[in-house]
């Protein structure tokens, strides 16, 4: 049977096609567009298969470059839902492709047609063909830490409030993601240290143990935010060696806001 789907986004196709149904799903030359909207969509569910995407590597490092995006990937890897691997060659569509459905994807606009058959003979051959050229591609590999690991260790090693500021520092610019894309994982980090009074040295080990970024990234980012007014620093005496550095915030605009305002007018101060 061949029908003709047009949904107004991938979820919906995904939900229509492929939720509770097969175990694995093939998908095949994504944009950035639908790499990014599978991740989400897959992200806080279990009723969809795991996915076996095959893309390029262009399209993969682009969407990869955001933190969110790539934390949740990461997520997901860990969690065996998501396997990367890169396409040796264009095909003429992209294609989710599982063993009882086969789906061709078309954007069109702000939304997204498709054409499904579940045609069993000609399913069967797009998926063999399919899964044997993921089984030979290169596997991608991703260097950003998996979102849950991320703030399991932020709550042991920086605290619990931290690791809610941060979580919702996060939401406020995943929700704006577009507008608000101006702070990268390590600003968010430092911020949020500052808003809790966390010393330079523990943030920035964390941060290089959790695998965000070194501590010449934290520290370099410390300084850039410090000639923009929005983080001071005091020295702390220690017993042995110099003192370390607890971070403060330094601009009174952002002091006494909820995360959601805070990350809004710490974009606009970072512009």
């Amino acid at each position: 049977m061949v029908s003709n789907l047009l949904e107004a986004d991938v979820e919906t196709v995904l939900d229509g096609a492929f939720a509770g149904t097969d175990d694995e799903l093939l998908v095949i030359d994504p944009s950035a567009e639908t790499v990014t909207a599978l991740i989400e969509a897959r992200i806080d569910r279990d009723d969809l298969p795991r996915m076996s995407m095959l893309a390029d590597e262009g399209v993969l490092k682009d969407v990869m470059d955001d933190f969110l995006v790539a934390s949740k990937a990461a997520d997901l890897v860990d969690r065996d839902a998501l396997s990367l691997r890169l396409l040796p060659e264009d095909v003429e569509n992209a294609l989710f492709v599982s063993e009882s459905r086969a789906v061709a994807i078309v954007g069109a606009a702000d939304r997204v047609a498709a054409l499904s058959t579940t045609d069993e003979a000609f399913v069967s051959e797009v998926y063999a063909t399919h899964r044997a050229a993921f089984d030979d591609a290169e596997t991608y590999t991703l260097r950003t830490p998996a979102i849950s690991r991320v703030r399991e260790t932020m709550a042991a090693e920086i605290g619990e409030t931290a690791r809610d500021d941060f979580n919702a520092v996060l939401e406020a610019l995943d929700t704006a993601r577009g507008g608000n894309g101006s702070l990268d994982e390590v600003t968010v980090s430092l911020l949020v240290a500052a808003r809790n009074d966390v010393l330079l040295y523990d943030i920035s080990k964390w941060g290089e143990d959790v695998g965000i970024a070194s501590k010449a990234t934290f520290s370099r980012t410390k300084t850039r935010l410090e000639d923009l007014g929005l983080i001071d620093t005091e020295k702390v005496p220690i017993d042995v060696g110099r003192p370390r550095l607890r971070l403060k915030i330094g601009d009174e605009r952002l002091v006494g806001l909820d995360a959601a305002d805070f990350a809004d007018v710490a974009v606009d101060l970072a512009a």
